[in-house]
């Protein structure tokens, strides 16, 4: 009988990571994702919010520890492997990673590339799909506009749609609102609320707190590289937020 639970989608497990060999970036992190979690990242930047992401994904491999995906090691996966794991992973980043002088149809369908060798062109299918996802972020009469025309938030929903034309179960979202307006953000948040109440699993980077507590089912808060708090939002009262920001940060 295998052990595993078959809720328990991803267990990060004792992880460093180190640039130099002297400082830690991220420092003994453990994190466990279940399906249907939404787990924000806070904390400051330089906190290793993006380091634990880029780990769990294998953009930047891990100095020690373990990560496991229902129940697999994902550290020692190399080429197809590693392909087939990343493909149930969505990522959406700060700056969007779009191509600019692409249409909003053709960025999209690049979220495809994982199913396809590099020689075979996308299908009808992938082009329908590319059109359902642009709708479900409300931009389906856009597909045909180059992204630079776009606002950064209408940028930020083609990114979203293009991680969902991977099937994932699991999108990390790397301070996805950072370089957006505050109205802006929360519209952004609210996709990918819509997005996990399908059942895909988020853990998402933020810095506002506000937007933990409207959208997280839990919170994981980091400081240097440490775990500083785990826990519901609304647990993060006054005293733990300086704990987590800096005695003198003040929420806004």
């Amino acid at each position: 009988m295998n052990k595993h639970d078959s809720s328990m989608l991803l267990k990060v497990d004792n992880l460093v990571k180190s640039y130099d060999g002297k400082i830690h970036a991220v420092d003994g992190l453990s994190l466990e994702v279940k399906q249907g979690d939404f787990v924000i990242l806070l904390g400051l930047s330089g906190s290793g919010k993006s380091t634990l992401l880029r780990c769990i994904n294998r953009l930047i491999e891990p100095s020690s520890g373990n990560i496991s995906f229902r129940g697999k090691d994902i550290l020692g996966l190399q080429g197809l492997k590693l392909r087939q794991y990343r493909r149930h992973i969505g990522m959406v980043f700060q700056q969007f990673n779009l191509v600019k002088n692409l249409t909003v149809l053709t960025n999209v369908l690049t979220g495809r590339l994982g199913y396809h060798t590099f020689v075979s062109s996308f299908s009808k299918e992938d082009h329908e799909l590319a059109m359902r996802n642009l709708h479900r972020v409300g931009l389906q009469d856009f597909a045909s506009k180059q992204v630079k025309h776009l606002s950064g938030g209408q940028q930020q929903r083609v990114a979203i749609a293009r991680a969902l034309m991977q099937n994932p179960s699991l999108i990390l979202a790397d301070e996805p609102v950072a370089s957006l307006d505050p109205a802006t953000a929360d519209s952004i948040m609210q996709y990918l609320g819509e997005i996990n109440r399908e059942g895909i699993s988020i853990i998402c980077s933020l810095h506002f707190l506000s937007l933990a507590r409207r959208y997280g089912n839990r919170v994981l808060a980091l400081k240097d590289g440490k775990k500083v708090f785990e826990g519901l939002p609304t647990e993060i009262d006054n005293q733990r937020f300086k704990e987590i920001y800096g005695q003198d940060a003040e929420e806004i």
